[in-house]
């Protein structure tokens, strides 16, 4: 059975029971905790929230508790935050915990079951932060629950305040891929949201044109022409494949193929089409680590550029 086939034959619900959002409480925690709400509020979420305090040479230990500064500043900070109205009503569950961010939250998500992490982001730098580089793509390649990044470009205005309308699903048709749909159908059919399929085809190089490519330009852009169409049409039939005849969709999902390179297509699209939500595949690699040190990296380019929220899901 292939792997289109049995997204088709094997529809998965989605349930945020559990949902794990981590804050170093900055803006753009703040901003990230908002998106978050709507989640909570559809799927009657159990909420934990964690600060993770980067090691020092100093231990707490060492300390007198009226001197550990970084200690006492973050449980002011978690609880003015557990106080907020917004919050206060899932009655959140607290933990403000020391070590490298993955290395804290790995096992809290082991034994919360969590089904759902939540990261705020700011672009590259600040590696005690949760800043988008080296701390939020090791836990994006690493963590085995759906990952909500909300990255350095998303507005605050109106978070929280409703649910997702339209949702844009990128896929490569990859396995990541697959796994990935199950959640942008299950929650567009749950927030009665306009879903948007889409399959961005790099451009064709040059080299895998072959002798046409040396031909003038007429027969050239025939060529291209001809192989778009034909790729156009395979795909769009792909992506109509993914959708099961029982989906409970408020409106026919809109199947979208383009030709351009994989982050800007997707970010255009995303940005012409008023895209609430982008729901994408993230596949594994060799070294969670050395990914994150990758500046072109698609998962990291799209985060950084979109204007709404990103859900990773890791095949």
């Amino acid at each position: 059975m292939t792997a289109t086939a049995q997204v088709r034959d094997q529809k998965q619900t989605v349930g945020f029971k559990r949902v794990l959002i981590a804050t170093d409480f900055s803006a753009a925690s703040e901003r990230a905790l908002a998106y978050a709400l709507p989640i909570l509020r559809r799927y009657g979420s159990e909420v934990s929230i964690v600060h993770v305090v980067h090691p020092e040479t100093i231990t707490w230990e060492s300390l007198p508790e009226e001197f550990n500064r970084e200690r006492l500043e973050a449980e002011k900070q978690m609880q003015r935050l557990a106080e907020e109205a917004r919050i206060k009503s899932f009655h959140p569950h607290l933990l403000i915990e020391r070590g490298r961010v993955w290395d804290v939250l790995s096992p809290i998500m082991q034994r919360e079951n969590t089904d759902l992490l939540v990261l705020g982001t700011r672009g590259r730098g600040g590696l005690r932060k949760l800043a988008l580089g080296s701390v939020a793509e090791e836990v994006l390649r690493r963590a085995a629950c759906p990952v909500l990044t909300v990255g350095p470009n998303v507005p605050l205005a109106e978070a929280g305040t409703s649910e997702f309308k339209t949702i844009l699903f990128a896929t490569d048709f990859g396995l990541a891929s697959v796994k990935a749909f199950a959640y942008a159908l299950s929650l567009a059919e749950d927030c009665q949201a306009k879903l948007i399929l889409l399959h961005m085809v790099p451009p064709m190089p040059v080299a895998d044109m072959g002798p046409v490519a040396y031909s003038p330009a007429f027969y050239l852009a025939q060529e291209l022409t001809e192989w778009q169409a034909a790729k156009k049409k395979e795909s769009v039939r792909k992506l109509k494949e993914l959708v099961p005849s029982g989906a409970k969709l408020r409106n026919r999902p809109e199947c979208l193929v383009g030709f351009d390179f994989l982050a800007e297509g997707i970010l255009d699209t995303a940005a012409a089409r008023g895209v609430d939500l982008i729901v994408m595949g993230a596949n594994p690699v060799a070294s969670a680590q050395a990914a994150s040190h990758a500046p072109w990296s698609l998962t990291h380019d799209i985060i950084c550029g979109a204007k709404c929220p990103v859900l990773t899901i890791l095949s």
